[in-house]
């Protein structure tokens, strides 16, 4: 797969904290079902796959060794929803929920990190 992401490189996205890495994979998947609910599905598959790309790089992290199983089942209940048969039974309300979470976490963290002014 070509990188859809031109100007992310390795060592930028591994300088993300994983809250940050999943709420950017998050945002990419929102796009893919605002798109889908308007019927662009050309739309939609780009954003899952560009998604899909940021997912790849956060399993490849070495930081995150001991989540590789969490964070593979993510991408097999992804691929399930946007390409498969959805046997897990995924909703956009579930997806919604499950990366808002990682959105506001990543918000709070970066609050934390910011210098007092």
């Amino acid at each position: 797969m070509s990188a859809l992401h031109t100007e992310l490189t390795e060592a930028r996205w591994q300088s993300l904290s994983l809250l940050e890495q999943l709420a950017n994979v998050g945002s990419e998947i929102e796009r893919a079902m605002k798109w889908s609910g308007k019927g662009r599905m050309d739309l939609s598959a780009n954003a899952v796959l560009r998604g899909l790309e940021l997912l790849s790089l956060t399993i490849g992290d070495p930081r995150h060794l001991q989540r590789l199983k969490e964070l593979t089942r993510l991408r097999e209940a992804l691929l399930d929803y946007f390409f498969g048969p959805n046997e897990f039974g995924s909703s956009d309300q579930a997806w919604h929920g499950y990366f808002h979470a990682f959105g506001m976490a990543a918000a709070l963290e970066r609050q934390r990190r910011a210098p007092d002014t």
